[in-house]
């Protein structure tokens, strides 16, 4: 593109063409010309405390949006404290593009600085990698990048930028100065210059391209015929169900044509993963309780980008009825149990389209049979909030959170025990208001997420549910956060231990070695990062803190409110292995 573009302008041109209003980074050398193009050119540009963590910004953006989220990474230990963040991308099928910088060209594998073969590493765990040798080769290798991260499956894909890429000629040059301009050369240093040289001018040559504009994915779709079958089995069943995962989240754009499908369908919905609020509070179709039963009565069962992993018990409870699998990727799709009807599909697509001139016998009989169950479990678990435990009880703590949820609230679960338990009370209001890690089960996206989402929907409450076990992964973003003024709200849930793990491991095994914490002062954490830190000792003052943390938040200040919260034995029993 000429001796006179910095690659990293160059980049950051491609970043902007796509749609892309924030870069996650944190510095280093190897990519500065990136993240500074970046800010020149209009992008927001977010740095944080760990590599991790800024690629679970970008990963909670690509959610949220159908963007890709992007990362920009250093050299060496910049990409490897990414690999965690990469892998949980990969398994929950989210677009992803991460950007590594390296050593220059003419010296990889010679033992320079934070050189590794990064491209043995993380291919294994990304849709695509690819590592650039010329200027010319950035432009089409990121539009790429683009297309193949958010097509058919999403998922991460990795841009290998060496140093000598992103910096101008002029000064790439100057670093070989030396080499090239030695008064009264040897011959062999005639023959090393003659090769600089060479090696230089193919780095900086090649045409000019244009850039392309926004790039959508490509997705699979549906025949006629599959359609027809899906719609007669279900029109004609008496028990259906419809189990909706985070696949049908994939076009967040259109998120109200597939509202409008399931209402109009009138079947009742489970929901998991991102599509958690799809419907909002307390719909009359939704149903949170008793999914394993609902599964085993059920006559026809569609999985609307559902595996049959851990989550669903390997398939167990639909061995009577007939599944209708919806899924983009053909291994989900079949996974343990293979549909009676599978469609390699994009589930979001399909649902929308089975909903056109839909006609069915109402299914009221069945839809109060699943209400009676649920309304009694949710019962159930409500009055087992007023058990005493040795602080407060985490139910009495969530459901006096999700009291004070607005309708444009975000909640992001960064926890074992704790955000298990707060999926049973807390309801999103919205579409496209819950993040969780996924099927990787991740410890450690929080703040990622949080700040992510936070700048995607700055009007929005975004809550962080942590654990006290996951807060040690990202509470020193809290600094960020201030920083970069991204005012969320965390509350920990304090009860000095790995409890998830603890609770099986003391009974089965005799020791609690490894799983004990403290009743740490989160708070006093927060408050040395500038943020506004709260202690929660005491359910009786959780709505004064509660609406305290709101008004700071809204106010521009985030917050930590840490609750000291009790052991209960309300999820004993139910560790996933």
């Amino acid at each position: 593109m000429g001796e006179s573009m910095n690659g990293g302008e160059i980049v950051a041109s491609v970043l902007k063409a796509q749609g892309v209003q924030h870069l996650f980074t944190l510095c280093g050398g190897h990519i500065s010309p990136i993240f500074v193009a970046a800010d020149r050119q209009g992008i927001r540009v977010i740095d944080v405390r760990d590599e991790a963590n800024a690629a679970f910004c970008a990963d909670a953006i690509g959610r949220l949006t159908g963007v890709p989220g992007v990362v920009a990474v250093t050299a060496g230990p910049g990409v490897t404290n990414t690999i965690t963040a990469v892998k949980n991308a990969q398994l929950a099928q989210a677009p992803l593009v991460v950007l590594g910088g390296a050593t220059a060209t003419m010296l990889r594998g010679r033992g320079s600085l934070q050189d590794i073969d990064q491209m043995a590493l993380i291919r294994p765990h990304v849709k695509w990698a690819a590592r650039l040798d010329r200027v010319a080769e950035i432009v089409p290798a990121l539009e790429r990048a683009f297309l193949i991260a958010q097509s058919n499956v999403p998922g991460p894909v990795f841009v290998e930028l060496a140093v000598d890429l992103l910096y101008d000629a002029q000064t790439v040059r100057s670093w070989y100065a030396k080499s090239i301009d030695k008064p009264n050369p040897t011959f062999l240093e005639r023959i090393q210059a003659t090769y600089i040289r060479y090696h230089l001018n193919r780095l900086f040559s090649g045409a000019p391209h244009t850039l392309s504009e926004r790039i959508e994915g490509k997705m699979p779709h549906a025949s006629m015929a599959q359609l027809k079958k899906a719609r007669s089995w279900l029109s004609q069943a008496k028990r259906p169900v419809m189990v909706l995962g985070s696949q049908v989240m994939l076009q967040p754009n259109r998120v109200n044509q597939l509202v409008q499908a399931v209402e109009s369908m009138g079947i009742p919905v489970f929901l998991s993963g991102m599509a958690r609020g799809l419907l909002g509070a307390n719909h009359p179709l939704q149903f949170r309780h008793k999914r394993s039963l609902a599964l085993k009565e059920a006559d026809v069962v569609v999985l609307a980008g559902v595996p049959c992993d851990f989550r669903l018990g390997y398939g167990a409870p639909l061995r009577r009825a007939k599944v209708i699998g919806i899924n983009r990727d053909s291994h989900d799709l079949n996974h343990n149990r293979t549909p009676n009807l599978g469609i390699l599909a994009d589930p979001h697509d399909v649902i929308v389209r089975l909903a056109k001139d839909w006609s069915s016998s109402p299914l009221s009989q069945w839809i109060q049979t699943l209400r009676q169950r649920n309304d009694a479990r949710d019962q159930e678990i409500r009055s087992q909030a007023d058990e005493t435990v040795d602080g407060i009880h985490p139910l009495a703590l969530c459901i006096e959170l999700d009291m004070h949820l607005s309708d444009d609230s975000i909640l992001v679960g960064d926890g074992g025990d704790f955000v298990a338990t707060a999926s049973y009370i807390v309801q999103p209001r919205r579409p496209l208001s819950w993040l969780d890690p996924g099927v990787f089960g991740t410890l450690g996206v929080g703040a990622g997420f949080a700040m992510g989402a936070k700048l995607h929907r700055p009007d929005a409450d975004v809550w962080l549910l942590y654990g006290d076990g996951a807060a040690g992964f990202s509470i020193m973003e809290f600094d960020s956060c201030v920083r970069q003024g991204i005012p969320i709200i965390a509350v920990v849930g304090n009860d000095a231990g790995w409890t998830q793990i603890a609770r099986d491991q003391t009974e089965i095994l005799g020791s609690d070695t490894a799983t004990v914490l403290t009743h740490m002062d989160y708070h006093t954490v927060a408050e040395g990062c500038g943020a506004v830190g709260l202690l929660l000792d005491d359910i009786a003052k959780a709505p004064e803190i509660f609406e305290r943390a709101l008004s700071e938040s809204r106010a521009g200040r985030p917050v930590l409110i840490n609750a000291i919260i009790g052991k209960s034995d309300f999820r004993k029993g139910s560790i996933s292995m």
